[in-house]
């Protein structure tokens, strides 16, 4: 199984905690998103969206985190990160599509460039689009937490907290006030205390700048 990875991914940071907390043996390939590497036609052959993450496995390659964590979870329950009842999975979707499918869209990488580039967005607007959208996911998101939990849902990691860690570690590059958030920081604060999460971090990866 080979995961190609961008050390700032946030979508590949998901991918990278699943597989450690499931201690699924895998290889990494790097692959860099500032040199464009995800256009080459090596990369595009693999991955026709030409988007970070992509997982290669004996069936074939899947690409989207959120189907690649599902899929895991699936073929590799035996540490699970979708877990409880009907209710409760429920939960953990909920805040992770308010993560991936409300605050990263409009926040990655090629969204930025864009805004910069095309747009000609200054540095100081575009740090200000990026925080704007991330306040108005957080304040949503630290709602829906409940303080008795030592994690997003419950007392063990499961896939909610998979996708709140990366966007909290960027919101903490673009000097997002967490102290707004203080449940939200409090779980990226323990979540940051297991290895799993640890050797995941965009810090320590083989590509990191």
């Amino acid at each position: 199984m080979k995961l190609y990875s961008y050390f700032r991914s946030s979508a590949a940071y998901r991918v990278r905690i699943a597989l450690n907390l499931k201690n699924i043996d895998h290889e990494l390939v790097t692959v860099n998103l500032l040199k464009s590497e995800q256009q080459s036609d090596e990369y595009l052959a693999k991955n026709p969206q030409g988007l970070l993450p992509a997982l290669e496995t004996e069936q074939g390659v899947l690409a989207q985190s959120l189907a690649i964590l599902e899929w895991l979870e699936e073929t590799h329950p035996e540490t699970p990160l979708l877990t409880g009842d009907a209710w409760q999975k429920a939960q953990i979707r909920n805040l992770c599509y308010a993560v991936a499918c409300d605050i990263h869209p409009i926040d990655n990488l090629r969204v930025l460039k864009y805004l910069a580039n095309d747009l000609g967005v200054d540095e100081e607007a575009k740090t200000t689009w990026y925080k704007h959208w991330v306040e108005v996911g957080f304040q949503s998101i630290e709602k829906l937490l409940d303080e008795a939990n030592t994690f997003c849902v419950g007392n063990k990691p499961t896939l909610a907290d998979v996708c709140l860690v990366p966007q909290v570690f960027n919101a903490l590059r673009f000097k997002v006030d967490m102290t707004k958030y203080p449940k939200i920081a409090a779980v990226y604060e323990q979540c940051n205390k297991l290895d799993a999460f640890i050797d995941a971090a965009p810090q320590n990866q083989p590509d990191a700048i």
